[in-house]
């Protein structure tokens, strides 16, 4: 048989690539020759078979001559369900040389939050910002690029990489213009759709250029490469029944071609007419045949190298396949013969990840779809116990569970649910959404089917609001869901409706749930949630009353638990704005502190209570002229937020008085500080002061106020800042 000879085959495909290789060129002339030059980003587009491996191969080698680091990843069809997957791969090179320091160093403030993605350090218990996580990976990459400058990154397939990781790469590839790096990135045209399509648009549009559209060969190279592989003595009509038989697809030809040589057909016209035969025989229903050929254990070895998709190692394969490991190495053997399995390229990311891979995704396809369907679910069933006892967790074991068929197998439903809770702490909520949407359909137990609903709807709430509410609606009308767990569903139930603009039905959802309940810290967490909607969105209907009734339920309060320092946060607040004294408010905000920190569960960035109540605790201490206590607030929320885009933006609506607090606010926003930030002369409010005319200063500043302002559905902070009410003075 012909010896495959890897560096000729990827040159075969380069024939009638002038024009590409020539751009990759150019764009690392340009990254060799400054490191304070923009990076760029190369898209290549090209069907199954016309070369974008192979360019991506040709990309490798002449950056490394160059002597530029080369991080390369690809996605797999049978992997997109697995978060972070490629990222991983691509950055492996980096991350395997970094000590457990090095790596906290690199990634800075993003290390608890972005390091469990990456593998880095165990996720924590509570959901990760799936934003939070996307900044951290673009901000730790950022620096490891600092470092190995001269860097190129390839990804290949990138039609099938992971949503996540796409998220990364589209903000990676906006955020070039002050880091010289190149970004090549290949993919098939359509395949996708939904969120992946966006971003791999966006990565497009990042490059600032037209995307090099690879075509298949023309007759004239297929013939110039037909004689390069055969010999110069290969006639005309041979060379294009090659070429009328592959379509001029590079991968095919050269497959074509190499079976011309196993076969020791002469190329000439009297047998170009069993080129039809050839080909058939290295694609589709032929390969399938020509690997049933080769026996059914070489078969098996095949099918259970396919259900894996990566990581292919002879051991698992093995235990998968049900042979020996003599037997799993002799079949390794038969199919790297046959041209179906190939060793990794050293250089490349999946060479630490297993012993082989398949030397084409359309032959992993192929494989993979010639598996007898009840056979390809039962094989997956046992993949997923293969890779949970690995050690490689739920998670990973996840994308096999996704294709088992209903059974009503409790342990299934408990696995999916730990690889959801998995996801979730590692910023990955639609891969949560899978594993629950799929633990749905086993049934889950009637007594876990709620709880498998409200973590369904912790998962899709910051992605569907709608959704959630549907989910967690029922969640709440089955018996299942008791105690804290009930009280938490309601919670981020009337947060769902808010942010599906059913603000009236929010207040009224806590409102019910609260009477349900006896005197207790349940019904005191309920109030205080209905009182902070309330407050956020009642504007000028809010009435005496309420605020009556939130006095006498505040005046209970102690701060014993963040039920109580709500409340009082809120009391505080209702205080301010309605021109109360200004001791009281500070007193009732002082309370709600512990040792003059905020509590436990109530930080800028805790989940269970919002932003919305801090804003409220700031804006009562900057009114009242306690700058020091608002000051220290802010500070805190700056420091949290500091490397995050989206964190000054998610605090610059405060408003500011003449202090130090103000220009570090101001500073930090990125704007001046705004014409209302002076003192206020008057010792009191009038209503030619407030911004709402004929308004009461209470009901104005009520209805207007940054708070209620700055959250309220469909406003933006932008559209406030010429708005801010005077407050009252003291």
């Amino acid at each position: 048989m012909t010896e495959v000879r890897p560096m000729e085959a990827a040159s075969a495909s380069l024939w009638e690539r002038d024009e590409e290789i020539a751009a990759v060129k150019q764009a690392i002339d340009m990254l060799c020759a400054d490191r304070s030059s923009s990076g760029s980003v190369l898209v290549v587009r090209g069907e199954a078979g016309l070369g974008k491996t192979a360019l991506l191969a040709e990309t490798r080698r002449i950056a490394e001559r160059r002597n530029c680091t080369v991080w390369s990843t690809r996605g797999g069809e049978t992997l997109r369900s697995v978060p972070f997957n490629v990222v991983r791969q691509l950055l492996q090179p980096a991350l395997v040389s970094l000590m457990p320091e090095e790596a906290r160093e690199y990634l800075g403030d993003w290390y608890d939050i972005a390091g469990p993605a990456l593998g880095l350090t165990e996720p924590g218990e509570r959901q990760a910002d799936p934003q939070g996580v996307c900044d951290g990976l673009v901000a730790g990459v950022r620096r490891l690029a600092r470092r190995d400058w001269p860097l190129v990154l390839l990804i290949d397939d990138a039609h099938w990489a992971d949503q996540e990781t796409l998220r990364w790469l589209a903000a990676f590839a906006e955020r070039l213009d002050d880091l010289s790096v190149l970004v090549v990135v290949a993919r098939r045209p359509g395949e996708v759709g939904g969120e992946s399509a966006r971003h791999l648009e966006a990565i497009a549009a990042a490059s600032g250029h037209p995307d090099a559209n690879l075509s298949a060969l023309t007759p004239d190279a297929t013939a110039g490469l037909t004689r390069a592989t055969l010999g110069a003595h290969a006639d005309a009509p041979f060379c294009r029944e090659v070429w009328a038989v592959t379509g001029g697809n590079p991968y095919e030809t050269v497959e074509l071609l190499a079976k011309v040589q196993d076969s020791e057909l002469e190329p000439t016209e009297t047998a170009a007419a069993e080129l039809r035969a050839l080909n058939r025989s290295a694609r589709g229903g032929g390969l399938v045949a020509r690997l049933e050929e080769l026996g059914i254990d070489a078969t098996r070895f095949a099918w259970a190298a396919a259900i894996l998709g990566t990581g292919i190692s002879v051991d698992l394969v093995a235990e998968l396949a049900t042979m020996d490991h003599d037997e799993a190495l002799r079949c390794a053997e038969l199919l790297q013969d046959a041209r179906i399995l190939t060793e990794p390229d050293p250089a490349s990311a999946q060479a630490d990840d297993g012993d082989l891979e398949f030397v084409h995704p359309l032959i992993a396809t192929a494989v993979y779809n010639s598996i007898p369907d009840a056979l390809r679910t039962a094989m997956h069933g046992i993949a997923a116990q293969v890779v949970t006892e690995s050690g490689r967790g739920a998670a990973m074991a996840s994308r096999h569970l996704l294709q088992v068929h209903p059974d009503d197998d409790e342990e299934l439903v408990e696995q999916l649910r730990e690889a959801a809770r998995e996801h979730l702490a590692v910023g990955a909520p639609d891969a949560a959404r899978r594993c629950l949407e799929r633990a749905l359909l086993e049934p889950p137990l009637p007594e876990v089917h709620a709880r498998v609903l409200y973590e369904l709807g912790c998962a899709t709430l910051l992605t569907a609001p709608a959704t959630t509410i549907d989910h967690l609606q029922s969640a709440l009308g089955m018996p299942g869901l008791d105690g804290d767990e009930r009280v938490d569903a309601v919670f981020r139930l009337s947060q769902a409706l808010l942010h599906n603009d059913q603000m009236e039905e929010a207040v009224r959802t806590v409102e019910a749930e609260a009477a349900r309940h006896a005197e207790g810290p349940a019904k005191m967490r309920l109030q205080a949630v209905q009182y902070m909607w309330e407050s956020l969105y009642a504007g000028e209907t809010t009435s005496q009353d309420r605020s009556q009734r939130l006095a006498e339920l505040a005046s209970t309060c102690t701060g014993r638990d963040n039920s109580e320092r709500a409340l009082l946060m809120l009391r505080g607040f209702d205080a301010l704005i309605r021109g109360e004294s200004a001791e009281e408010v500070v007193e009732l905000c002082d309370r709600a502190l512990v040792n003059g920190r905020l509590a436990p569960g109530l930080g800028w960035t805790d989940t269970e209570w919002g932003i919305e109540l801090l804003l409220m605790l700031g804006n009562s201490y900057t009114y009242t002229d306690r700058l020091d206590r608002a000051e220290s607030l802010y500070n805190e929320a700056l420091r949290t937020y500091a490397s995050r885009p989206a964190g000054a933006a998610a605090i610059s609506p405060w408003p500011t008085r003449t202090s130090a607090s103000d220009t570090a606010g101001a500073a930090a926003c990125g704007r001046p500080r705004p014409p209302c930030a002076s003192p206020c002369a008057s010792p009191s409010p009038s209503a030619a002061d407030c911004p709402c005319t004929g308004a009461s200063p209470a009901t104005s500043s009520r209805s207007c106020s940054p708070v209620a302002m700055s959250t309220r559905p469909g406003r933006s902070p932008s559209s406030t800042a010429s708005h801010r009410p005077t407050p009252p003075a003291w």
